[in-house]
């Protein structure tokens, strides 16, 4: 056997959730199923995207190959977020907030997946519309692009 050392990954992988989905044929129900799947380095890049395949495995692959295809930069302010952002995407509010250092990550399941591969140490956020973890993702992402830098603060 081989001892080969596989480089380390670039980008961390999150799966937020995996949904089964059934649809009605002629032929019988086709069963298929959804990945939503976040990405990024740690140290600003993030993505995310939903995979949707036959099994499991392959949704993921292809949500995570997707994901970095839309990949955004994320402003930073040391180990937080530079200001306050509200926001609303569709049924989805969220509100995030920078936070001191040591605080940690206080947020909800689905903001704090994307958050956390963002390379965000220190953050306050709150989800106030929907509970649909995808529609929060993408409001997520949406509320990080919106980020302005701060003078003086390499991104």
């Amino acid at each position: 056997m081989k001892n080969s050392k596989r480089p380390p990954k670039e980008f961390e992988e999150k799966v937020v959730r995996i949904s089964r989905v059934s649809k009605k044929t002629k032929g019988g129900n086709t069963i298929g199923f959804n990945a939503v799947v976040v990405v990024g380095n740690k140290k600003g890049k993030v993505g995310a995207a939903l995979g949707k395949a036959s099994d499991v495995t392959s949704a993921i692959r292809k949500g995570a190959r997707l994901a970095k295809r839309k990949l955004i930069r994320v402003s930073l302010k040391g180990t937080t977020i530079p200001h306050e952002v509200y926001i609303k995407k569709g049924a989805a509010k969220l509100l995030l907030k920078p936070a001191p250092k040591g605080t940690g990550i206080i947020a909800g399941g689905p903001v704090r997946a994307v958050v956390e591969v963002a390379g965000i140490r220190d953050i306050v956020s709150k989800i106030l519309g929907t509970t649909n973890q995808l529609s929060n993702v993408y409001a997520t992402i949406e509320g990080l692009k919106q980020l302005k830098t701060v003078k003086g603060n390499k991104v």
